[in-house]
């Protein structure tokens, strides 16, 4: 049984700062995608950042282009992180880490995704 936690999320001012992480617990991530989603109160879910199985290639949606960045602990593969620089109030979401069901196996931004986890929440104050 797969199971994704997210951890990392709080409150922070506008310009602020937060690192979330994002733990595989019985399995690794090794030879999987991840992907960073997020949902805001009265949105609907929408993706933000994946990283490929080897952690060469990442892609990022345009609102969070130069300021997020993910990434993957490859020494290990338990974890998998998304550091949020330069927050905005309209990234206040909650944040989900998610991962095919497949190896080898692109982060559908669509969200149509195997496992996921149960959210950390992100606020940003102005």
């Amino acid at each position: 049984q797969v199971q994704l936690v997210e951890s990392g999320g709080g409150l922070v001012q506008a310009g602020g700062s937060l690192r979330l992480s994002c733990a595989a617990s019985g399995r690794t991530f090794t030879d999987y995608g991840v992907g960073w989603f997020r949902q805001a109160p009265g949105k609907e879910r929408e993706f933000v950042a994946r990283v490929s199985w080897s952690g060469g290639i990442t892609h990022y949606a345009d609102s969070v282009k130069g300021r997020f960045t993910i990434s993957r602990d490859n020494a290990k593969n338990t974890a998998v992180y998304l550091q949020m620089n330069s927050l905005k109030p309209e990234d206040t979401a909650v944040y989900y880490c998610s991962r095919p069901q497949a190896p080898f196996t692109p982060v559908q931004t669509s969200g149509i995704n195997g496992y996921w986890g149960q959210g950390t929440q992100v606020t940003v104050s102005s």
